[in-house]
């Protein structure tokens, strides 16, 4: 006599969770270090006797956001973005492009480590609203993230998580 059909208990498969099931696609550990191998390590640096217009045709030509302020040593002394440059020139408007760097750039100067979570990285930055993180490792400036360094990454990461998604669905 055939056996019927019953449909699968609840206890019939107690502990037989497939991988699949169970793949945590989300890199919590990404670190700093990690955006920087995805965007390279060139820090555009300018010196604090530079001229206010040295900057603005430095960050033309670089193409980038803010310049780290070195001495002569190479040591950080601070970060001139361009919200600087705005802010100085709603505060001296046509006296600006002369000023020296030193007298408009930040001083007190945020900075990470290449071990530090980029997540930990987007939240400081988001916080603080600043947009620029200088890189430091053994008291040497390695490199500079920025928010939009973070937000790639992570959009890059669930790109990957889509397709690996799609994979399991398809098969």
């Amino acid at each position: 006599m055939p056996t019927s059909y019953q449909s699968p208990m609840r206890q019939d498969q107690q502990g037989q969770n497939t991988k699949s099931q169970s793949v945590e696609l989300y890199d919590h550990n990404a670190t700093v270090a990690d955006l920087l191998d995805g965007k390279g390590r060139d820090v555009f640096s300018i010196k604090p006797e530079d001229t206010l217009k040295d900057a603005v045709v430095e960050l033309r030509d670089r193409r980038v956001g803010a310049l780290i302020v070195t001495d002569d040593s190479g040591a950080l002394v601070g970060i001139l973005s361009e919200r600087d440059i705005v802010r100085k020139l709603a505060d001296s408007p046509g006296q600006t492009l002369p000023q020296s760097v030193g007298s408009v750039m930040t001083k007190k100067v945020k900075v990470c480590g290449p071990s530090d979570l980029a997540i930990d990285v987007l939240k400081r930055m988001t916080e603080g609203r600043f947009r620029h993180l200088p890189v430091i490792e053994n008291d040497q400036l390695i490199g500079m993230v920025t928010i939009g360094d973070a937000i790639h990454h992570r959009l890059t990461q669930l790109e990957h998580e889509a397709l690996q998604m799609k994979q399991l669905i398809v098969g």
